[in-house]
């Protein structure tokens, strides 16, 4: 009878799944054109009022991405009175969309994950399409340090980065 090795597990290679990093917190947007005057201009009462009018309650435990989805010119006041109505809520507030907040969420759970446990070891990449590549940037500074390969790819076929 013949035994099966499993050259993939035998070589000691170990995955980080990027995916595993990946924020779960709700990501929203809040639209400053929906409180201009005539959707373009910052008349300071009319904004005021409007905002006023607004549940931040809804924003409660969320990611929030301030935009403006017209060419209207926004003073700075306007950023710093919207933060100080989000604060009490939202967990995180940025002047960027859904998709830019959710990026920079996920930097910042791989920057301040715990990746002692890959220290001296064979560290594969796991390859994802959909994946911006910024986080296979961060990945790859954040493991060099630490490990003694890294791959990026998958387990049974890497494409090796650097050896030590």
């Amino acid at each position: 009878m013949e035994t099966f090795i499993n050259k993939a597990e035998a070589s000691g290679i170990i995955a980080l799944d990027l995916l595993d990093y990946r924020p779960t917190t709700e990501i929203v947007e809040l639209d400053i054109k929906d409180h201009l005057f005539m959707g373009m201009i910052v008349k300071e009462k009319e904004f005021k009022e409007s905002i006023a009018a607004i549940d931040f309650s809804v924003y409660n435990e969320k990611a929030v991405g301030i935009i403006c989805s017209t060419d209207a010119i926004i003073p700075p006041w306007v950023y710093m009175f919207l933060m100080e109505k989000l604060s009490p809520y939202a967990i995180y507030v940025d002047l960027n969309n859904a998709e830019d907040v959710l990026l920079d969420l996920w930097k910042r759970r791989l920057t301040y994950a715990d990746l002692k446990h890959y220290k001296n070891q064979k560290v594969v990449v796991r390859a994802r399409a959909d994946h911006d590549p910024s986080l296979y940037l961060l990945a790859a500074g954040l493991l060099k340090p630490l490990v003694k390969s890294l791959m990026y790819g998958e387990i049974g076929l890497p494409k090796v980065i650097f050896k030590t």
